[in-house]
């Protein structure tokens, strides 16, 4: 299940999640917390789902269907945060994937700044693993994240938030891609070539949504981790430019490794 905002340019939000868990041959549950007018260069506007709704979408849902695993993205507001935070203990999910969405590519908030502590508080402590990106590891951290130690100094201090364990995502750094894992007892390096080109958008919802796929599956979450680098370098391998701004990643590239995506073909 993805519990996060509609990105209507396709790109990123629940639109990347769902393609992810298709491609990686899970099936995709939704519960949408906001609904945002976006495109290529930025976003127009945020419209948040009351919150009554969102516990709805997740009572529907887990009454009947269920979970293996939970993926949050965009919750926006301290109130969704804490209603999602009570419903996931309710129903006593196994495998959480906190994305911690704070601020979109394009630099537009998508969370407000009092809604931080109550993400801290009500979800790091029922979360197998966080995915923050360096911007974000800093603002969990309270520290700069400038290289790789400091990487590993940030996902320390987020384990002692709660989680039991952090992947501090390094794109945004120099050199090599790398992600670092630290489990709670020893930290672990994921490192790939760094994908040039600006067809980037959605990625670290397609990261996201890729690990709890794979723990959904039973990966233990070193395997998971890994999987889930490898499928979002091969999405932003097969990345494509849409619209006036930066592109968006392509999360069904996965299923053409080797080949060339006919969206690609025709975009590019």
């Amino acid at each position: 299940m993805t519990i996060a905002g509609s990105d209507s340019g396709g790109g990123a939000g629940i639109q990347a999640d769902l393609k992810t868990f298709s491609a990686l041959g899970v099936h995709g549950l939704s519960v949408v917390t906001a609904i945002t007018a976006q495109n290529s260069v930025g976003v127009q506007g945020i419209h948040m789902v009351p919150v009554e709704m969102v516990a709805l979408q997740m009572d529907s849902v887990f009454s009947d269907i269920g979970a293996d695993a939970v993926k949050t993205g965009m919750l926006g507001s301290a109130e969704v945060i804490a209603t999602v935070a009570r419903k996931l203990r309710e129903y006593e999910i196994r495998a959480l994937v906190v994305d911690p969405v704070m601020v979109a590519a394009s630099g537009d908030r998508l969370m407000e700044e009092d809604a931080v502590a109550t993400l801290v508080r009500e979800l790091f402590p029922l979360a197998t693993v966080v995915t923050p990106n360096i911007s974000e590891a800093e603002v969990l951290a309270g520290r700069p994240v400038r290289d790789l130690e400091a990487m590993e100094q940030a996902a320390r201090a987020i384990v002692k938030l709660g989680p039991r364990a952090a992947v501090v995502k390094g794109g945004h750094l120099e050199g090599e891609a790398v992600d670092l894992l630290y489990d709670g007892e020893r930290s672990h390096r994921f490192s790939s070539p760094r994908v040039t080109g600006k067809h980037a958008h959605g990625t670290g919802c397609t990261f996201a949504s890729a690990l709890a796929a794979e723990l959904a599956k039973g990966a233990e979450l070193l395997a998971a981790v890994r999987t889930a680098k490898e499928f979002v370098t091969i999405a932003l391998r097969g990345g494509y430019r849409l619209g006036a701004g930066p592109g968006t990643g392509n999360p069904m590239a996965w299923l053409w490794r080797g080949g060339q995506g006919v969206a690609q073909k025709r975009l590019d």
